[in-house]
């Protein structure tokens, strides 16, 4: 089975810096296959088979933690619980000049469409959409301040989410399948 491991909070801002090579070196020592990353931010697609996705956050939490002394949380989702979120995207939605479009990878604990009941949603500004594993959210850039979810940071469903823009969902979906027909 293909996965995407995402890494909450490495190389942002100077902080939990992980080199990608090395992150893949971990990954492979504990017997994940086909390891790829993509981008710096902690977006890692390798292929497993034998441990659930939760035994497998598990494992790749403690390899991180042994290898480069970092608490980081992992989310591990399969091929099919992102093409779910794939479907779930509205093919206008965008991260560009003009939009801004993320999915917030919900924590196993809180992955619920409840989970929007504890969101300050503008219903006139904010798109937001629930999909199993994940809180979609688009905004018009030029609306983005009056937004409600842009409160999101600090709150505390934020500690409870990994997010990446659509586009890099997107891609990583693409790189799943790519490996998936390989």
């Amino acid at each position: 089975m293909v996965y995407i491991a995402l890494l909450r909070g490495i190389n942002v801002g100077g902080n939990n810096k992980i080199d990608m090579k090395l992150l893949k070196q971990t990954f492979e020592q504990v017997g994940m296959k086909d390891v790829l990353t993509y981008i710096n931010t902690g977006n890692i697609i390798f292929s497993y088979n034998g441990l659930s996705k939760t035994e497998l956050s598990r494992l790749l939490e403690e390899a991180i933690h042994n290898d480069f002394g970092l608490q980081i949380k992992v989310v591990v989702r399969s091929i099919d619980d992102v093409r779910e979120i794939i479907n779930v995207i509205p093919d206008t939605w965008k991260n560009d000049k003009d939009m801004k479009s993320d999915v917030m990878f919900l924590w196993d604990e809180i992955d619920d469409e409840s989970a929007l009941g504890n969101l300050v949603i503008k219903p006139n500004i904010d798109k937001v959409k629930y999909a199993p594993g994940a809180i979609l959210w688009s905004v018009d850039k030029k609306n983005l301040t009056k937004s409600g979810m842009s409160r999101i940071v600090g709150s505390k469903i934020y500690k409870q989410v990994t997010v990446r823009n659509v586009n890099t969902v997107r891609k990583i979906y693409e790189l799943m399948q790519a490996q998936t027909n390989s």
